[in-house]
Order: structure tokens, then sequence, then C-alpha cells
């Protein structure tokens, strides 16, 4: 089975789909904003130098998306998939940020959805690794649905784990 870790998928309120280097300017108008990674790790990635070597990356992976108010056509954040392992049938759903327009839970919750639902065509268990510091997220990610896990180190970092599994 072919694994799409770019595909186009659409809600109700959001459409994601591969970022592209032409995004560049609108994803960072969005990310510019301190109070977005406020609780990250990586609390100055809205400078534009430390995210503009987060863009590359994420391009680089081939699993990045942008998401796009569907009532707008305005991109409003972006994530991605990660370390899609086939012989566990696990995948890491990350890096995912939005324009504080959209905070308060339905346009996260339809993104982690879209992805969840693709990401069940090939995988049983999806986990997000957030930092610890990072409540707002780990808030988030157990309202749709996230079973915490523990702490774990991943990519160097000490981080908290949660899953979703399929049956769930």
């Amino acid at each position: 089975m072919t694994v799409d870790l770019q595909p186009t998928l659409r809600g109700s309120l959001i459409e994601l789909r591969p970022m592209h280097v032409e995004d560049w300017t609108e994803l960072f108008a969005v990310a510019s904003d301190p109070l977005i990674w406020a609780q990250h790790p990586a609390s100055d990635r809205h400078n534009e130098g430390v995210f503009q070597e987060f863009f590359r990356v994420a391009l680089e992976t081939h699993s990045a998306l942008v998401a796009i108010d569907v009532q707008s056509g305005r991109i409003i954040g972006s994530s991605r998939y990660a370390d899609y392992d086939a012989e566990r049938r696990e995948i890491e759903i990350g890096w995912s940020f939005l324009a504080r327009s959209h905070w308060g839970g339905r346009f996260n919750a339809e993104m982690k959805r879209l992805m969840l639902d693709h990401a069940f065509q090939f995988v049983d268990r999806v986990r997000f690794v957030i930092g610890p510091q990072n409540i707002r997220s780990q808030q988030a990610i157990q309202r749709v649905g996230g079973v915490l896990l523990g702490t774990e180190v991943v990519r160097g970092q000490e981080n908290v784990v949660f899953c979703i599994d399929r049956s769930a």
C-alpha cells in the first residue's frame, strides 16, 4: 500500500493541502504571532529566521500540510505527519499551529479529525509528542481523544506523549 503523507483533506471548516514554497509569506504572517509559541519549546519560532528553518524542514519532509479556512480561503496554520512506522502501524501528527483567531477547539478538532481519519487508513495508532510546558496543546489533544502515555525522550528532548488508537 502506498501511503500518501501529503493528502488534500477537506472538512466544513478547514481544508488541508500539501505545503508549497509559495506558502511562505502567508504562513509566516500567521506564525509571526509570539503568543502562538509562548508555551512551545521553540518559543522564538515567531522570529523570521527561526520560522524559516522550521518551514524549510517542513517542506523537506514531504509530509507537511497547510490549513486553510474554507470560508475565507486564507492559510491559518499547518501540521504534518512524521515517523511513519509500517511495521508498528504507527505515525505521529505534530508541528501543528493555528492562528489565534482560530483557537477555541472547533478548527483544531476538525484538523486533527481529518488527519486522523486519513492516517487510520494505514495505521492503528497515532502519536502526539508535545513539550511538557505546552499545556494548551496537551489539553487540546485530550479534547480530541488523546490518551496520555507518559513522558519520553523524543528527538533529544523530554516530551509528553499522547496517542489515539484506531479502535477509539
